[in-house]
C-alpha cells in the first residue's frame, strides 16, 4: 500500500493542524494505521494508532488529550487532528500501516508515508 501525508506547516504554540494520510490501497479498512514523528536527532516516536475499523484507538502519553485520530475508510485517509501545539511537537510526521493487531513499535509497521514537517514556534 501506498500512503502520501500531507498538511503540515509551521505554526504557532496553542495552534492546531490537521494532517491527512491517504493510502492507495482498495482494502484500506484491513489496515491498522499509526502515525510516528520523527525530531532532529532523536528517535522515530509514536504518536497514534487506529485499527481498521476505528474502533480502537491509542495514543501516546505526551499526545493525550491535545491529538485525535481518525479514519474514513471510505476516503482511504487517516488523519490526525493536533491541537493545542507545543514546541516540543516539532517533527515530521510519518503515516504508517501494517496488517494484523495494532502496535506502537515502528519495526512492527510495514508500510510508511513520506512525511510531513510540523513546526511549531514559541
Amino acid at each position: 500500500v501506498q500512503l502520501q501525508a500531507s498538511g503540515g506547516g509551521l505554526v504557532q504554540a496553542g495552534d492546531s493542524l490537521r494532517l491527512s494520510c491517504a493510502a492507495s490501497e482498495r482494502t484500506f479498512s484491513s489496515y491498522n494505521m499509526a502515525w510516528f514523528r520523527q525530531a532532529p536527532g532523536k528517535e522515530r516516536e509514536f504518536v497514534g494508532t487506529i485499527s481498521g475499523n476505528g474502533g480502537w484507538i491509542y495514543y501516546a502519553d505526551s499526545v493525550k488529550g491535545r491529538f485525535t485520530i481518525s479514519r474514513d475508510n471510505a476516503k482511504n485517509t487517516v488523519y490526525l487532528q493536533m491541537n493545542s501545539l507545543k514546541p516540543e511537537d516539532t517533527a515530521v510526521y510519518y503515516c504508517a500501516a501494517r496488517v494484523g493487531y495494532t502496535r506502537t513499535y515502528a519495526g512492527d509497521y510495514e508500510y510508511w508515508g513520506q512525511g510531513t514537517q510540523v513546526t511549531v514556534s514559541s
